[in-house]
């Protein structure tokens, strides 16, 4: 690594963390909104450019696109069908967020049914955060940042301990931004490293493109799309990664339960400083959302044909081709964007787990009088411990196979279950709460035994009765084990309708005494952007004809 890339990497990073002091300097962090939501105050562009810099990380960076070099196109679903759902978001959950002066979802849930309700989704929350989140998140920035820097080289130590330093390294910086920082100073660090890394993102497909087509982007896509026409179809098939038909299952209420209803990603619109700037700042990230292939989808696929789809593995493909195509005069930019975008998305995490912590169970369980600065206060000395267990679990992720599949899919133990209670609860007014206490735990219950003990035994059964019927071609054996099991994303689905039939079922036979009608608390102003249906049915279009145009 070269002292220029070095000296660029340091310069960035430096210049985001002295913008972000300078810009949060006046704030107020000794207040509950002004520490968890950054005062109320956020506009359209920081919410935007957090909402996407939150999402965007080296887990979904290096991993959709290691997805993308496997099963081409079709992958592009996570990030096209990920803009209709912030319309969704923008349209129907924010307006009722806003009206209720929200901090974090899960008081929804104890105003609608009750406490212990709101407690055992915030404590899912949290599990899931420490446990798969947070780990995930410095492991595969660490891998990224020690490959790009050689760590080991520079050091002359092993890869394992190289890993360990930078986990470390990560983790501190990233705690002082969500801990002592609060909202705003996540969000507007956010929104710097988004332009940072819009510009270094591009650079890659443009760089691989140019490499593959003798130095013109337009005569790459061509090779491109000459070479391997199939992969660009938009419909994914049996055995791949987001067959179609899951699109119009499972895919789509994952999709609504991370932009509507999970903490790290909807705080950021609950700290608009009205309800037309929330809206129009997810318009904007829906907008932007839809270019997300060009980012995460089309350098796997460049990869597959600079290397000829001969990568050990397919989560190798973005940084070797980083490696390969990119000048070493913009390595240290680079690097620095994907720091800024590991942080990102760590302090992010952080963040939403202090305020789900010192909102839902400190102020409600621990200490019901403390003040708002005792409870911020608090909250810190949680998010430090949360870092510190973080920070331990993180080397043991290193065997958890392909990151990003692996997150998807563990995830569903909690993001349904809380999924069904949040929609079940706006859409009826006397479901009681028991009928969410069965919904959670059963979801999740049930959830867990399907795809943890269940599907092993089916998979592992007809594995090998193929491997002794003498079938021992990869492909052969991969649509031999997506017949043995309902895709994960059908079984999300399948559980979603059945629990809400059951709460429905309660609802009927057990309704509550009162119905629940939401109230309106005036922290901020709920007139909706004026512009907001027909933005939305701009980005349903422009998706829909994507789908429609890429289809074979």
């Amino acid at each position: 690594m070269d002292f220029l890339a070095v000296f660029s990497f340091l310069g960035f990073t430096l210049l985001v963390a002295i913008i972000a002091w300078y810009a949060t300097r006046t704030t107020n962090e000794k207040s509950s909104d002004g520490y968890f939501l950054g005062g109320r105050s956020l506009t359209a562009g920081v919410i935007a450019g957090s909402l996407l810099l939150t999402n965007l990380s080296t887990e979904q960076i290096v991993g959709l696109n290691g997805s993308a070099y496997k099963d081409g196109l079709s992958v592009m679903a996570w990030e096209t069908l990920a803009a209709m759902a912030m319309v969704v978001t923008a349209v129907f959950l924010l307006p009722r967020y806003l009206k209720g002066g929200l901090t974090t979802v899960p008081q929804f849930l104890a105003d609608r049914f009750d406490v212990t309700t709101k407690t055992i989704t915030s404590a899912l929350f949290l599990t899931g955060y420490v446990v798969v989140l947070l780990p995930v998140i410095l492991y595969s920035g660490s891998v990224a940042i020690s490959g790009m820097f050689d760590v080991p080289g520079m050091f002359n130590i092993s890869e394992s301990a190289a890993l360990v330093y930078c986990i470390w390294g990560i983790g501190i910086i990233g705690s002082i931004y969500a801990v002592f920082g609060g909202l705003k100073a996540v969000a507007v660090s956010d929104s710097i490293n988004a332009i940072g890394l819009i510009i270094g993102g591009l650079l890659i497909p443009i760089f691989g493109l140019m490499a593959i087509g003798d130095g013109s982007v337009t005569q790459g896509l061509d090779v491109l799309m000459t070479a391997n026409p199939e992969r660009f179809d938009s419909t994914g098939e049996k055995g791949q990664e987001v067959p179609f038909v899951t699109i119009f299952t499972g895919m789509m209420l994952v999709q609504l339960f991370y932009w509507g209803t999970n903490q790290q990603i909807i705080q950021r619109a609950l700290g608009a400083k009205n309800l037309a700037e929330g809206q129009k700042g997810l318009l904007l990230a829906a907008f932007l959302k839809i270019l997300g292939p060009i980012i995460l989808v089309l350098p796997g696929m460049i990869a597959y044909y600079y290397f000829e789809g001969g990568l050990a593995s397919s989560d190798l493909a973005y940084p070797e081709l980083v490696r390969a195509v990119l000048p070493k005069t913009l390595v240290g930019f680079f690097a620095a964007v994907l720091f800024g975008a590991i942080l990102s998305s760590f302090n992010s995490v952080l963040n939403s787990s202090v305020t789900l912590f010192g909102i839902d169970i400190y102020k409600q369980h621990i200490n019901k009088e403390a003040s708002e600065a005792t409870v911020v206060k608090y909250g810190k000395i949680f998010g430090i411990c949360l870092a510190l267990a973080a920070m331990f679990i993180a080397p043991f992720i290193a065997n958890a196979g392909s990151l990003f599949n692996y997150l998807q899919e563990i995830n569903g133990i909690y993001s349904i279950p809380i999924f069904t209670i949040i929609v079940v609860g706006y859409l009826t007014k006397r479901v009681p709460a028991i009928a969410a206490k069965i919904g959670i735990f059963l979801g999740s219950a049930l959830y867990i035994i399907s795809q943890f003990i269940m599907k092993p035994h089916f998979v592992g059964k007809s594995l090998e009765e193929a491997k002794n019927a003498g079938i021992t071609d990869p492909a052969q054996l991969t649509l031999v084990e997506a017949d043995a099991y309902p895709h994960y994303l059908h079984v999300m689905a399948i559980l979603f309708m059945m629990n809400c039939i059951i709460m429905l079922v309660i609802g009927k036979f057990y309704p509550r005494k009162e119905a629940f009608e939401l109230r309106y608390t005036e922290q901020v102003d709920i007139s909706p952007y004026k512009y907001v249906k027909q933005g939305g049915i701009a980005v349903v279009l422009i998706v829909v004809a994507i789908y429609v145009y890429f289809a074979k």
